[in-house]
């Protein structure tokens, strides 16, 4: 008898042996979230799509202005529960590619997997507390954010520990305390060391949400304060233990002509100066303040019409002349065809104002129109599936296309570029 006779049974004997297994093992019961976009898109005048984003800006309008693969897969389950007292462990693990191609290794510079939540949650685990909820680990954190420019501007999310959902009668008490890093150091500071450059940021997070002022109108304040806290080595290199605070408000309609509006008042102090991507962050090089207001919401405009809209005013003043005033404008109506069918059209303006004097304020202006596919006739219905055409334009005496979009595919000086493509989104 040959080798392969020999190995065969025992081969299929194994496979019976886990087939047994599986069936009479009770079925794993757990929750299965995620979000994902893809698609592939290319320029009018050659290439890969661009994409476009006014230098100096905190945020770019999404529609048919992403040039990435990105997916999010969060794995949780309520592993203990008896009365009203439960223990749920979640999780998330992040994959981004430039989908350029079929086979994307992850260990190439444009292709990452992160994790960005691993936590344990207890409620009702502080018997004089009851209703809260304890939590310690890496986790998102109360994001607030704007969904047609994916701007995150109050986020302190990350490895951290609090407590949430405490009843103080007229809303609820939450406090974090989470954490970040960032590889900036002291502008006169020079060190070979690139450990010594790596800051540790700790930020103490308080809000009091949902408290009833208007009918069907709720408001939220927080506080935050962040500090860089310095290892011996950073304080004998010379690093500034900077600290910061950012105060919110914010009021949400959830009944405003027949949607929902949010109105946010944001004030930051050094350290706590949101970076452009919109988080804040405990920096030690910030020394300054920023002024933010924010509108935004969700209205329909008739039976199948609706629109979704934001206006941004952002004033961050350093005391090196680095920051800028920025704002920001956009519509998105979609109009309904049918329960399965919809046309969207995306209207986007920027002007970033430079702090410093003699230069120029830097403007990009951005219209898509995506036909799209959706199961209902409503805004975030999801999965959709969109075929989309994007322009831009800016002042290319200002800044280059590359600078605009963040990407070479377009010929540096253009003031303006053309893309199309097709794009899923889905999250569950």
């Amino acid at each position: 008898m040959s080798d392969n006779n020999k190995i065969f049974p025992r081969h299929t004997q194994l496979a019976v042996a886990v087939a047994t297994l599986l069936v009479a093992t009770p079925t794993l019961a757990f929750d299965f979230k995620g979000y994902f976009r893809s698609g592939i898109g290319s320029s009018a005048g050659g290439g890969d799509q661009a994409c476009f984003k006014a230098e100096g800006a905190g945020a770019k309008y999404r529609l048919g202005n992403e040039c990435e693969t990105y997916a999010e897969l969060q794995f949780g389950d309520e592993v203990f529960r008896e009365g009203d007292t439960s223990f749920y462990v979640d999780s998330m693990i992040a994959y981004v590619t430039k989908q350029r191609n079929d086979y994307e290794e992850v260990g190439d510079e444009d292709n990452e997997i992160a994790v960005r939540q691993f936590n344990v949650q207890g409620t009702n685990v502080i018997e004089s507390l009851p209703g809260s909820m304890l939590w310690i680990g890496k986790r998102y954190y109360q994001r607030h954010d704007v969904h047609i420019n994916d701007f995150f501007y109050w986020d302190v999310s990350g490895p951290g520990a609090g407590l949430q959902d405490i009843d103080v009668g007229a809303g609820l008490l939450h406090v974090a305390w989470t954490r970040s890093s960032n590889d900036e150091q002291g502008d006169d500071v020079e060190i070979d060391d690139d450990a010594l450059a790596t800051v540790t940021n700790d930020i103490l997070d308080v809000r009091w949400t949902d408290i009833p002022v208007n009918p069907g109108g709720l408001l939220e304040f927080g506080v935050d304060y962040g500090q860089a806290n310095l290892n011996d080595a950073q304080e004998r290199a010379g690093f500034s233990d900077q600290d910061g605070y950012l105060f919110t408000t914010e009021h949400h309609q959830t009944e405003f002509l027949g949607g929902f509006n949010k109105l946010t008042f944001q004030y930051a102090t050094d350290s706590m100066i949101a970076s452009r991507q919109g988080r804040p962050n405990s920096n030690m090089l910030n020394e300054g303040d920023m002024i933010r207001v924010i509108d935004h919401g969700l209205i329909p405009l008739s039976s199948n019409l609706d629109m979704f809209y934001v206006g941004i005013y952002e004033d961050t003043s350093f005391d090196n002349d680095t920051g800028n005033k920025w704002l920001s404008a956009g519509i998105r109506p979609t109009y309904y065809w049918s329960e399965l069918m919809s046309t969207a059209v995306e209207l986007g303006f920027d002007r970033v104002s430079p702090e410093a004097s003699g230069e120029d304020d830097r403007d990009l202006q951005k219209i898509t129109i995506a036909q799209q596919w959706q199961p209902g006739a409503k805004f975030f219905a999801r999965p959709q599936l969109r075929l989309f055409v994007t322009y831009a334009n800016w002042d290319e005496d200002v800044y280059d296309a590359e600078a605009a979009g963040g990407t070479n595919e377009l010929d540096d000086n253009e003031g303006d570029g053309l893309t199309f493509g097709a794009q899923a989104e889905v999250w569950w």
